[in-house]
């Protein structure tokens, strides 16, 4: 019975294969110019936080922030299935949490970075792209 669903969902299975696949070499390169692209006071409280968006005509604020919510929304959807699959699923979830607007999103980042084991990773990602390390504010 089980090998009879796998023969009838075949297409399925090399899809969810290859975009697994595709993950991980995503998650591979993405992630590090992800983190070194962060301005390092990135967390510090006072930090002018309408360069994305803000300052722009409303039309493209809304735009660029309805697409990075949906983009981020699809992230995690996906990462959600990678947890099943042989993947990147908890990284892709953090990416999908980190592009989507939501309240209590701050403290969550600010919980993730200031766990030291999670710092120290990215701060040896920045320095070994020439960046200076994150400046976190005290708990």
């Amino acid at each position: 019975m089980m090998i009879e669903w796998f023969r009838n969902n075949e297409a399925l299975l090399w899809f969810l294969g290859v975009f697994s696949a595709v993950s991980v070499v995503a998650a591979i390169f993405l992630t590090p110019w992800a983190i070194s692209f962060l301005s390092a006071d990135y967390f510090m409280p006072g930090r002018d936080r309408t360069r994305t968006f803000g300052s722009r005509h409303p039309m493209i604020r809304w735009t660029g922030l309805i697409l990075k919510n949906v983009g981020g929304g699809a992230l995690v959807i996906s990462g959600i299935a990678l947890l099943a699959l042989p993947g990147q699923g908890l990284l892709t979830i953090l990416i999908g949490l980190a592009l989507m607007n939501f309240p209590g999103k701050r403290a969550l980042e600010l919980w993730l970075i200031r766990l030291p084991m999670v710092l120290r990773a990215v701060n040896w990602i920045r320095k070994r792209g020439g960046r200076e390390p994150l400046q976190v504010p005290p708990a």
